[in-house]
């Protein structure tokens, strides 16, 4: 599955390729016409055949490019350059028979370096500075002449023999001056185009948040009342079935008493404004301690599920805000492992004075290409009455919060869900 991204970059390399596409009809338009002129109008003697057949297969090949254009499948930088090296080999060819380096056009080798250095990454640039430069040398020592045979010796004179290592030289500093500069110019290009496109993915992002902020102020409101009414009947029914006298289901009314008391904390975070619900909802904690309470706090809401934990790090680590958000996100994700885990879910966290890495591992059925590709960015899920809100908005906390979360899948089955937090953004100097 494409992401945004991959599509707009081969939508670039199908919109190059069919640019060299018409590119060639040109140029051989342009070659064949300027053999008829040299040929009726100058009255060289070429050798009508060789320069035929060169042209007829470049026209050959320009027909099997039009096919590539019409099939689907992804085209990449290596077939761009391909099609670059056929061009320098067929104007090769042609200017072999007509003159060589004597050739007054043998400066149109710079077109396929501008052209690579302009669409190309940086080595491409560079391999076709490096052939052109290599096709150019040869025709300076091995070609067919361009004068007619009593002006042969002309071509030996040493003036003119300066002229054409004149040419030849201007031409190979010409090609590494566009391999450099101009292909350090199209990196640039393409480095903005990556970060406005990731600049647009990350608006589109704060724009479901906005939404889902929305959506979520007025669910708080309207679950007031319900939840209310729920935490009383609750509370008559501890009343009225004690644990003498109906031991389970007491247990279980103190667990439905304690899911109300977590979801009124949850509307109550909420309501609150951003800005407040950082100020008021944490307290400074050392890391080991904060990861402790965290898990002992998901093993009381999800008492079945077993988990596994081990705690790794430096003593001197800054202490760090325990942040209700960040607490609510990594519960997300706990939540989800479960779900699709339930025999077990794994923990180890790992810390320095720089920064927080936790890893949360199941061993349910792992990621398809649609997950990996979606997970985070949208809203997403793979069961049947999940809203995929959990991991999404787990994954703009953090980030918000400087860190960032990656999925990848396990050894064995299961996927490893690792969330990275620089401590230095969650200690008392950054709050």
């Amino acid at each position: 599955m494409f992401t945004a991204s991959s599509f707009d970059s081969n939508a670039s390399t199908v919109l190059n390729l069919r640019r060299l596409f018409f590119l060639r009809i040109i140029s051989i338009t342009g070659q064949a016409l300027a053999i008829l002129i040299a040929i009726k109008w100058l009255q060289l003697p070429l050798q009508v055949l060789p320069l035929a057949l060169i042209l007829s297969a470049l026209t050959a090949w320009n027909l099997l490019t039009w096919r590539r254009l019409r099939q689907p499948g992804e085209i990449t930088d290596w077939e761009l350059f391909i099609q670059l090296v056929m061009d320098v080999l067929a104007l090769s060819g042609v200017l072999y028979f007509s003159g060589g380096a004597t050739n007054p056009f043998t400066w149109v080798f710079l077109l396929p370096v501008i052209i690579a250095a302009t669409i190309l990454p940086k080595r491409f640039a560079w391999g076709m500075a490096g052939l052109t430069v290599a096709c150019y040398s040869l025709l300076v020592w091995f070609y067919v002449p361009l004068q007619p045979a009593n002006m042969a010796n002309m071509s030996h004179s040493s003036n003119f023999a300066q002229h054409v290592f004149g040419m030849w030289f201007g031409f190979v500093l010409s090609a590494v001056m566009v391999a450099y500069f101009v292909a350090g110019m199209a990196n640039t290009l393409r480095e903005r185009d990556r970060i406005l496109a990731r600049a647009r993915e990350q608006a589109l992002r704060d724009e479901q948040l906005v939404a889902l902020g929305a959506l979520a102020a007025g669910a708080a409101h309207e679950l007031g009342t319900p939840l209310g009414t729920m935490a009383i009947v609750t509370g008559e029914l501890e009343q009225d079935y004690p644990p003498g006298r109906d031991k389970a289901l007491n247990q279980k009314l103190n667990l439905i008493k304690d899911q109300i008391a977590r979801c009124k904390q949850a509307l109550s975070v909420i309501s609150a404004s951003a800005g407040e619900v950082r100020a008021e909802s944490g307290k400074l904690v050392s890391v080991q301690g904060y990861l402790e309470q965290l898990l002992e706090q998901w093993r009381q809401q999800r008492p079945d599920i077993k988990l596994q934990s081990a705690l790794q790090g430096d003593d001197a680590a800054p202490k760090m805000l325990a942040d209700h958000a960040l607490t609510q996100a990594l519960t997300n994700i706990f939540d989800n492992a479960a779900d699709v885990s339930p025999q077990c879910v794994e923990m180890k966290a790992r810390w320095d004075s720089n920064e927080l890495v936790i890893d949360i591992n199941d061993r349910g059925p792992g990621l398809d290409a649609a997950a990996s590709s979606s997970v985070g960015k949208t809203p997403f899920s793979t069961k049947k009455q999940g809203l995929g809100l959990g991991l999404f908005l787990s994954h703009a906390a953090i980030e918000r919060m400087g860190g960032n979360v990656t999925l990848f899948n396990r050894e064995g089955g299961g996927v490893c869900t690792r969330v990275v937090l620089f401590l230095s953004g969650l200690s008392a100097g950054t709050v």
